[in-house]
């Protein structure tokens, strides 16, 4: 007879469910940064660096097309392992990319295969950590994300200045994605010795064509207190889908309810952080600031961004996602919007600097927010295929915004751009303080 499978502990899993993330995160944290420069080397202008930098996003959001079905398929472990090495393929095309064109190739492949190894994660964290602090756990896994793109800059500065070759940036994510693999391979495979947590089979079925009633909002709310005392999670806000490999555009239109209203406001929160991540080292190639000191502005930016990962959890968990998701959204907005009049001030390295840590600040703020509200919608049972659907729906605007940027930098500006971006971040802020209590209702405890 075997024996029973223990619930998720994160101190006892933290090297298997972490470590990876942090090494892949380490690599795409090296070359994002440097990728409109690396364009800039190539020959492109400042509107088509900045096209260049948005195909990874725009990879992502193409990924997240098969990705609840690959991870439903093949496992996450197994995932996380062909998105490495995929990842590796389109590294060295990024390095032997003659043009601008090419290296756009590498990086649209990258970002693909970040979709899947990034779902193949949140789907494992949904599955196995109970809502008592669910919270916290995601938002520890963006921390661990946070982790990566703080190191990462520093290592691409290191290399830089010792080669002074700005592709030397891509062959650390190429270490990192080898020792990623090495770490999935060798290491044991968590969801062998875990049991997940029961979940309710009856759902709110209203959600796939409209808000939530009041009956289950209530009822979630009962459930995350029983969960806070040690028992059964809450009820997903979602219909269960017994398929887990059901489609992308199939589970799209069975909680189209859901998506069009709250995965709005998270495509939003998508398209900021995609605007702030392209935007600052456009910014930077605009007023003049080198490569190293680039990355390093950004690094440090970084760790402010990384240390408030916890902060942000416990806030969830504690108050609400609404208390973390509003604040940081506003911060992204209202950070936009300043730096839109910086561009031709003497002081504006100055404010550049100063506006990267504000914004990182906010970014903080919202740490694991998207994850954790997919997770609180998700069925409990089968969370890959809605994932992938709510991925897809934030990724879109992570996809659309550097495109955004990019156009209107071409048509006008780039302070015009950042300006505009402000404005969509401030309407997010406005959107999720609507239907984050509608969809997302949490009840806050006083003892965690």
């Amino acid at each position: 007879m075997s024996l029973p499978r223990a619930p998720l502990n994160l101190r006892s899993i933290a090297l298997t469910a972490f470590l990876p993330t942090l090494l892949f995160s380490i690599g795409e944290g090296a070359i994002i940064p440097l990728i409109p420069l690396v364009a800039n080397d190539l020959g492109a202008t400042l509107a088509i660096a900045g096209v260049i930098a948005a195909m990874i996003m725009l990879g992502e959001l193409i990924g997240d097309i098969p990705s609840g079905w690959v991870v439903a398929r093949i496992g996450e472990r197994n995932s996380m392992i062909w998105a490495s090495v995929v990842t590796i393929g389109a590294i060295v095309i990024c390095l032997v990319a003659p043009n601008p064109l090419v290296l756009g190739v590498g990086i649209f492949l990258i970002g693909i295969a970040t979709a899947v190894f990034a779902l193949a994660r949140h789907a494992f964290m949904t599955s196995y950590v109970p809502l008592v602090y669910r919270a916290r756990a995601l938002s520890t896994l963006g921390g661990v994300f946070r982790a990566g793109w703080f190191v990462g800059p520093f290592l691409s500065a290191a290399l830089i200045h010792l080669t002074g070759s700005t592709q030397a940036a891509f062959w650390v994510f190429i270490a990192c994605c080898v020792l990623a693999v090495t770490m999935l391979l060798v290491l044991p495979d968590p969801t062998r010795d875990l049991a997940a947590p029961s979940a309710p089979t009856a759902t709110a079925a209203s959600t796939a064509s409209g808000p939530a009633s009041p009956e289950p909002a209530a009822a979630r709310g009962d459930a995350a207190s029983e969960s806070a005392a040690g028992t059964e999670p809450a009820a997903s806000a979602v219909p269960v889908v017994a398929d887990d490999a059901e489609g992308l555009f199939q589970t799209i239109r069975t909680h189209r309810g859901v998506l069009a209203r709250l995965g709005t406001g998270a495509a939003l929160v998508g398209a900021m952080r995609a605007s702030r991540t392209v935007m600052l080292p456009l910014w930077a190639v605009s007023i003049g600031v080198s490569a190293p000191d680039t990355a390093l502005i950004i690094g440090i930016a970084g760790g402010i961004d990384f240390v408030l990962f916890y902060v942000s959890g416990q806030i969830m968990d504690r108050f609400g996602r609404i208390w973390s998701a509003v604040p940081s959204m506003i911060g992204l907005g209202l950070g936009h919007v300043a730096l839109a009049f910086t561009h031709d001030l003497p002081s504006n390295v100055g404010w550049f600097i100063g506006v990267a840590m504000f914004l990182s600040l906010a970014n903080g703020i919202g740490s694991g927010l998207l994850m954790t509200l997919g997770a609180d919608l998700a069925p409990q049972r089968h969370p890959a295929p809605f994932l992938g659907a709510w991925r897809f729906t934030a990724d879109f605007g992570s996809a659309a915004a550097p495109l955004a940027v990019a156009g209107i930098t071409a048509l006008a500006s780039l302070s015009i751009a950042s300006g505009i971006m402000g404005a969509f971040g401030l309407f997010g802020a406005v959107l999720l303080r609507r239907y984050i209590p509608r969809f997302a209702p949490h009840r806050p405890r006083s003892r965690l």
